[in-house]
């Protein structure tokens, strides 16, 4: 695929303390395989679809040991550029952006409510081999329980647009770049204990929601939300053996009427 606009959704990875364990799990819930692990860059191992890369697992470094969590990456092509933005616009600079070889640049970030997220500037790795299709990477929503700040930080560091759905049941904003809808903004509700911070929740495409569901629960993960049909897919929310949070949605199985949204 080819480089992503600034602003798209172009890579996701996850630390966790038993790599094996996960590599075990994804592998049973969305069929994963896993290529050579990189000694030179901390083990870092990509996962594969049909021999397209769709995500990847590292262990912790030394002193990062904590709860696993997926980490999406933002397309730019300017990390160091971003990473002004984001101090400018009160978000936090938590990796300053780093060149991985010829593969690209990186740089981890916070924004102002808490959810932790990546930059990343493409060399030869462009990010996803894969899109939308089962096992690769669909779709993700930022949780924040400050939806303003968290709107005007990432509408001012990227070249988004909003849309607010027209749901009086929820709060909840897409971000469209070039007429595209490339990530979503969710206000959290008092559903979340108060001890979840902001997080960006991923979504990953299955081809059988209820399936994948039983494989993840079968092999210990624990089923937050659904299954449940929407106009968007047949999705539910996971936290896997680690503690990570995912989602997983079947796009085909679809429910009810396109809820309309306006330009905000």
């Amino acid at each position: 695929m080819a480089v992503q606009p600034e602003g798209t959704p172009c890579w996701a990875d996850a630390m966790f303390g038993d790599l094996e364990g996960a590599k075990r799990f994804y592998g049973e819930v969305l069929g994963w395989t896993f290529g050579e692990t990189s000694s030179e860059y901390g083990n870092y191992t990509q996962a594969f679809v049909n021999d397209k890369a769709v995500a990847a697992v590292v262990p912790p470094m030394p002193g990062q040991e904590g709860q696993s969590q997926w980490c999406l990456y933002l397309a730019s092509p300017d990390a160091a550029a971003s990473a002004a933005k984001i101090r400018e616009n009160g978000g936090e600079v938590l990796m300053e952006p780093m060149r991985v070889g010829e593969f690209g640049t990186m740089c981890l970030a916070r924004e102002p409510s808490g959810a932790v997220f990546g930059v990343w500037q493409a060399g030869t790795h462009e990010g996803f081999g894969a899109t939308g299709t089962p096992g690769a990477y669909c779709w993700a929503e930022v949780f924040t329980r400050e939806p303003e700040q968290t709107d005007a930080f990432l509408t001012a560091v990227f070249p988004y647009r909003m849309k607010q759905i027209e749901d009086h049941a929820i709060d909840f904003r897409e971000f469209d770049v070039g007429g595209d809808a490339v990530l979503g903004r969710m206000r959290m509700t008092d559903d979340f204990p108060p001890e979840v911070p902001s997080y960006v929740n991923v979504y990953f495409t299955v081809d059988d929601c209820d399936a994948a569901v039983a494989r993840a629960v079968e092999l210990g993960g624990i089923l937050r939300f659904g299954p449940m049909s929407s106009p968007f897919g047949r999705f539910a929310a996971l936290s896997d053996p680690q503690g990570a949070n995912l989602s997983v949605i079947d796009v085909a199985t679809t429910e009810g009427e396109m809820p309309p949204a306006k330009e905000v």
